[in-house]
């Protein structure tokens, strides 16, 4: 068999193996049936559940979610950020970017901050007073004045 079809012959112990099986009776070269457990728990289903628990509560653990789906907590880490596309951020799942309404809303808001730019030329003057210029909220240093919580700095020096 191996001088006639070459790499493409099968292999002794296949061929008895397969011998064995016909003369057994079998007609059919399939495989049989198998009971296998799933190749993964990443299913369409699982992605779904985690996307509502996450939308219930974002700052849920995902040890939590694993443990409530019952499935693997490296499963739930890959489902949030490739089929999610999320990320932990300030103990919140938050997307890795905007979507579509947040971009034009942040656009939105830029470009009116431009129109008050433009149309008064002491805006910034203004808000910077109404801001309390000068007063940042920062970690205060032990040789710092503190005043009420806030570092008090001259304008435009911040170390």
């Amino acid at each position: 068999m191996q001088e006639a079809c070459g790499n493409e012959a099968l292999n002794r112990s296949n061929v008895f193996r397969w011998y064995s099986r016909f003369r057994d009776g079998r007609e059919l070269v399939k495989d049989d049936e198998r009971c296998v457990r799933p190749k993964s728990t990443r299913t369409e289903v699982h992605i779904a559940a985690v996307a509502d628990l996450v939308k219930n509560d974002s700052r849920i653990a995902s040890r939590m979610i694993a443990e409530s789906l019952n499935i693997p907590k490296t499963v739930v880490l890959q489902m949030l950020k490739e089929d999610l596309e999320k990320r932990k951020l300030c103990e919140r799942f938050v997307p890795h970017s905007l979507t579509p309404e947040q971009r034009d809303d942040r656009v939105t808001s830029c470009q009116d901050i431009i129109e008050m730019t433009d149309a008064d030329k002491f805006f910034v003057t203004k808000l910077l007073r109404e801001m309390r210029a000068g007063i940042l909220p920062m970690t205060p240093k032990q040789s710092e004045r503190v005043l009420n919580g806030f570092v008090r700095h001259p304008l435009g020096r911040r170390n």
